[in-house]
């Protein structure tokens, strides 16, 4: 009898625990507590002068363009003891090129996440993850179907792009982030937006929170839910009532407290099961001693909530640092359909079968995905004719 895969990872917090939300306007910060700090991962963020930023991936003639206001920089002990000189080894120095002439203002780098001297890691947030997302399924059909254009079948999806909206442009975050307390032990934090998980933010020292927890504003984030965070009105402030019957005295007030606590705390972490919980695709993208950096992306269902993100683990599993971005639908169906195409070989027919549509149907639906450049013109025009 042949064994069953062993099930997807999931994203979990062990090792983590919640406390009640904070929240201003349409913006919910959930903070995340650790009891056990390790001294043996540390971070830190490195300051660009040069936002704009092309990446060189390594691979023949692969680029990735990008707006990069900062690094992070790893460091980490390959024994467990402490990182030394924190905040002036790691956080030191620079890297990247200046392009001048015909550029300027721009910066070259070199890989998503490059190992440098001694036991350091820079990497940069958030576009780790979608320079996976971006290369899904983006080589050319192996097979040169008559329906595909030529630059398809030459140079695949290439180029490939998503907008998002930074930080700065998500009403009430500077403002949240600027008002809210950072609690004793904080390591990490959810971000609502509208009520909607919009990202987690996780570090495995609570210092490097405090010194990281602005750069939240240089994240970014799905224009459609920017835009419906727009018409949400403020979020509601959550409150579970003491019952006065059960107070008697401080110690049964204390008490009554403590549970209306972590009765929120747990409320805001299940709140967040569109992704903590989740069955994820993972690829390990560096060893780093006794951690591993990975990314990852939830299954990409057009019907739930999907994100995708860069973790790093230590050997217990446990989230040391996380980062994710949750998708717009938009995005999750361009990624759906990329992968149901790449799942039949390409084959228009099969593809259109597996989906239950024609493959008129799906054509069409491909162009309004902005695919339209995959096909060739006059199969799309027939199929846009007989669709109409």
């Amino acid at each position: 009898m042949k064994a069953r895969p062993p099930p997807p990872p999931a994203l979990s917090l062990r090792g983590l625990r919640a406390a009640p939300s904070q929240v201003f306007g349409n913006v919910r910060l959930t903070p995340l507590l650790r009891d056990e700090v390790r001294d043996d991962l540390r971070l830190a963020s490195r300051t660009y002068e040069d936002p704009f930023t092309i990446v060189d991936l390594g691979e023949r003639r692969a680029y990735l363009t990008t707006y990069a206001p900062h690094a992070l920089v790893v460091g980490w002990t390959d024994d467990g003891s402490p990182v030394g000189s924190f905040g002036t080894t790691l956080a030191g120095g620079a890297d990247g090129k200046r392009l001048t002439g015909q550029i300027p203002g721009v910066k070259l780098l070199d890989r998503m996440a490059k190992r440098e001297e001694g036991n350091r890691l820079r990497l940069l947030p958030q576009h780790l993850a979608f320079e996976g997302f971006l290369s899904l399924h983006f080589k050319a059909p192996e097979i040169a179907w008559t329906e595909y254009s030529r630059e398809a079948i030459s140079h695949g999806l290439s180029p490939r792009s998503e907008i998002t909206v930074g930080g700065r442009g998500v009403p009430a975050l500077e403002d949240a982030l600027r008002v809210f307390e950072i609690h004793e032990g904080q390591c990490g934090v959810l971000l609502f937006i509208g009520d909607a998980l919009a990202s987690a933010f996780i570090v495995s020292h609570p210092d490097d929170y405090r010194d990281l927890h602005r750069t939240l504003l240089e994240d970014s984030f799905a224009i459609d839910l920017i835009q419906a965070a727009q018409w949400s009105g403020p979020s509601p402030v959550l409150t579970t009532p003491i019952d006065p019957a059960r107070v008697a005295s401080l110690d049964d007030l204390r008490q009554q407290l403590a549970r209306v606590r972590r009765d929120l705390a747990t409320f805001h972490a299940d709140h967040a099961g569109t992704l903590i919980g989740r069955p994820v695709s993972t690829d390990v993208v560096y060893k780093a001693g006794p951690f591993q950096l990975q990314r990852f992306l939830t299954e990409l269902d057009p019907a739930q909530e999907n994100h995708i993100g860069e973790l790093i683990l230590s050997r217990d599993q446990t989230v040391q640092y996380a980062r994710t971005y949750r998708l717009s639908g938009a995005q999750t169906r361009r990624a759906y359909l990329l992968k149901q195409l790449a799942a039949h070989g390409w084959n228009l027919e099969s593809t259109a079968a597996s989906l239950r549509t024609t493959r008129d149907e799906l054509i069409v639906r491909l162009h309004r995905a902005g695919f339209g450049y995959l096909l060739a013109e006059h199969v799309l025009k027939a199929a846009q004719k007989r669709t109409r």
